[in-house]
């Protein structure tokens, strides 16, 4: 039995480029970008690929548009230090978290790390927001070896991302958000007040 739903083949009303763009995110975040095609996003997506050109233009602008996000993770990193350093480690595992299970922002994240693997631009899309969003934010709010501290936070919270979220390993795929804020919010806590090398 073959699909009686037609592809919507020029602008109309609805959510069109919305329902593009969750394709498209699924994709990249399944696929990785090189093996995402803008014909398997236009046919997930319900429309004719034309459409999907009509909206984003190329691949490269349909990827850039999965990137971004409707809350500025600058903000939210702001508000985790907002009761003082000494007690942001636990409150920073939560936020990044929150944002990796929410709808609205998890698959752009999913998106951006397995395609950073294989596309250059993806790679490089993947250590500003590293650099700026997270490392250059978290800098702003410590006393002492800032950028030191910051990176061993970031890289923390990314390392706690591939194993839940890319690897989706066991057993930390199944921690609540509670125990893996208990368990790892103490070591990014340490990374951001404790002793250091010299």
């Amino acid at each position: 039995m073959t699909s009686t739903r037609r592809q919507r083949t020029g602008p109309r009303g609805g959510d069109t480029r919305g329902d593009i763009l969750r394709a498209a995110r699924e994709s990249f975040g399944e696929k990785g970008y090189d093996t995402t095609s803008m014909r398997a996003v236009a046919r997930a997506a319900g429309v004719d690929v034309a459409l999907v050109s009509y909206y984003f233009g190329s691949k490269d602008q349909l990827f850039a548009a999965t990137m971004e996000l409707p809350v500025s993770p600058s903000e939210l990193i702001d508000r985790a230090f907002d009761a003082g350093v000494d007690e942001a480690g636990p409150r920073l595992v939560d936020t990044f978290l929150r944002l990796w299970d929410d709808p609205e922002t998890g698959p752009a994240f999913v998106a951006l790390f397995r395609s950073a693997a294989s596309h250059e631009p993806s790679r490089e899309m993947f250590a500003e927001s590293i650099s700026t969003a997270i490392v250059n934010r978290y800098a702003t709010h410590l006393p002492d070896h800032s950028t030191r501290r910051a990176s061993l936070a970031a890289s923390q919270l990314i390392g706690l991302a591939v194993l839940r979220y890319i690897m989706k390993l066991t057993p930390v795929v199944e921690m609540t958000r509670d125990e893996l804020v208990a368990d790892a919010g103490p070591t990014l806590q340490r990374y951001l007040t404790g002793p250091l090398t010299d």
